[in-house]
């Protein structure tokens, strides 16, 4: 099991134990996570998974793809540039096993 902390713009955070292989955007949505929509399904067609992600957890996060580049250029909120991912495009695995992201105050 990995663990996921959200942080809210309201200071509220909801943490949660999802299973290995399980993308930030899916954990969000199945345990109804605020500010997450998640709309294309995990595809990398919508960006309204947007994640800021925490400094200690940057360096074990894959590379961003071409695709994911474009999306995050189209990001309700601005985008941070080496913090902001897809949560879609994230996936808990043994090396990622904890990862605290911050939600933008807007998907939409």
């Amino acid at each position: 099991m990995a663990k996921i902390t959200f942080h809210q713009t309201n200071g509220h955070t909801d943490t949660v134990d999802v299973a290995t292989g399980t993308s930030l955007m899916r954990a969000a949505v199945t345990n109804g996570i605020h500010g997450i929509i998640g709309e294309c399904g995990g595809q990398a067609m919508c960006a309204t998974c947007h994640v800021h992600v925490r400094e200690p957890y940057l360096d074990a996060l894959p590379p961003v793809s071409e695709d994911e580049d474009e999306m995050l250029d189209c990001t309700a909120t601005p985008r941070h540039d080496t913090r902001s991912r897809l949560g879609c495009q994230i996936q808990v695995t043994d090396s990622l096993a904890e990862i605290e992201v911050d939600i933008p105050e807007s998907q939409v």
